[in-house]
């Protein structure tokens, strides 16, 4: 499982960017200045990898200011992606 969610983040260099700024927990604004792209891109994004398990909204009640993280699926993905790396 582990691998079909690496080959699915190196695909593309903004989910794998936006894997690698997860590494802290942060919110969607936070990550759309980090990344220099749209709050609508990022959130897109930030669907994608909460879809597959990869991350999650630890305050999905909150209108605003919610803030993401890596699930523990994440976090062995990211491990993995940057072993590749090297």
């Amino acid at each position: 499982m582990i691998w079909d969610d690496v080959g699915f983040i190196v695909k593309s260099e903004k989910r794998k960017n936006l894997l690698l700024l997860l590494e802290k927990p942060r919110t969607p604004t936070q990550l759309s200045k980090a990344m220099r792209s749209s709050l609508a891109n990022v959130s897109l994004k930030l669907k994608d990898l909460s879809d597959k398990g990869i991350i999650k909204c630890v305050n999905p009640e909150s209108k605003k200011g919610r803030i993401y993280m890596l699930t523990e699926n994440g976090k062995k993905t990211l491990e993995k992606i940057k072993e590749m790396e090297s």
